[in-house]
């Protein structure tokens, strides 16, 4: 597998190294970086503390699209640096699970498109959290998946655009479906199905496919309008949680649903073609 990096992908002055990562690292010096703490485990990258503004604004286009997932801008921080998973969740990681006796034993289903460095998918937010409970176990520190708030803020990483690409994306730059196209962009393909993570240019905090190829499924229990999001990053998980957010829209998405701000819902059991996850690790001891 072949994975571009943008040359501009990072914004630190600090070069990204594949490294074993020392547990206690925490500050703001570290950012950047890339480690891995076991060899089935995901490429995490630590991303820096910040403050952003969450949301869609009325002017950009496409938000109408999003109907009850509509909801208005807000000032939201992220206190500390933390990790994120390069890329999504892999089938070749989701199997290593499977193997080592975790993630239920269960083995979904690839739709005959191949395994390996694909993006799992056909996985629920139950299914995701059980991964997470296995990464945790196996290297012993706190990996969980994204807040909402954060799965936004490392998406823009920032840009106030409607993708980390500016205000047009074409299937150059993500898997989505290219027979439609946004603010004047130029059409492009439809490919029908996941390709393998990693197949286009990073974003400014070196993370792949945070727009397309699929869903992702973030901790946070789904609120319509307003969204119920925290101003300190942390995850809402009051109300009624039978429902969680997705993000990022996926292959089978038009352009408008792929936008950092889009938002929707989709019930904690639920397995589609289009749906999987990636992680998040908290720093520190």
């Amino acid at each position: 597998m072949t994975m571009r990096k943008n040359p501009m992908a990072v914004l630190v002055p600090l070069v990204a190294v594949l490294t074993l990562f020392p547990a206690t690292a925490r500050s703001e010096l570290d950012v950047g970086k890339i480690f891995q703490e076991c060899e089935q485990c995901p490429e995490m990258v630590v991303v820096p503390s910040g403050h952003y503004p969450m949301g869609k604004p009325t002017h950009e286009l496409g938000w109408a699209h999003d109907g009850y997932s509509v909801h208005p801008v807000r000032q939201v921080s992220i206190p500390e640096a933390f990790a994120v998973s390069r890329h999504e969740v892999t089938f070749a990681e989701w199997d290593a699970c499977v193997a080592q006796g975790g993630c239920d034993a269960y083995r979904p289903d690839d739709m005959g498109w191949g395994r390996g460095h694909r993006p799992v998918i056909n996985v629920s937010w139950t299914d995701a959290k059980a991964f997470v409970d296995w990464l945790g176990n196996k290297t012993g520190h706190p990996y969980r998946l994204l807040s909402e708030s954060e799965w936004e803020y490392v998406a823009r990483a920032g840009t106030l655009t409607a993708f980390h690409t500016g205000d047009r994306i074409t299937t150059d730059e993500a898997n989505f479906n290219g027979t439609y196209t946004y603010n004047g962009s130029s059409q492009g393909i439809f490919r029908k199905q996941t390709i393998e993570v990693g197949s286009f240019p990073a974003n400014g905090y070196d993370l792949h496919d945070m727009h397309g190829n699929v869903s992702e499924w973030v901790e946070d229990c789904f609120q319509g309008g307003d969204s119920g999001t925290s101003s300190d990053g942390t995850a809402r998980i009051t109300g009624d949680c039978t429902g969680r957010v997705l993000r990022g829209g996926s292959w089978t998405s038009d352009p408008w649903f792929v936008r950092s701000a889009n938002r929707v819902r989709s019930y904690i059991e639920v397995r589609n073609h289009n749906t999987g996850f990636r992680v998040a690790r908290t720093l520190g001891p």
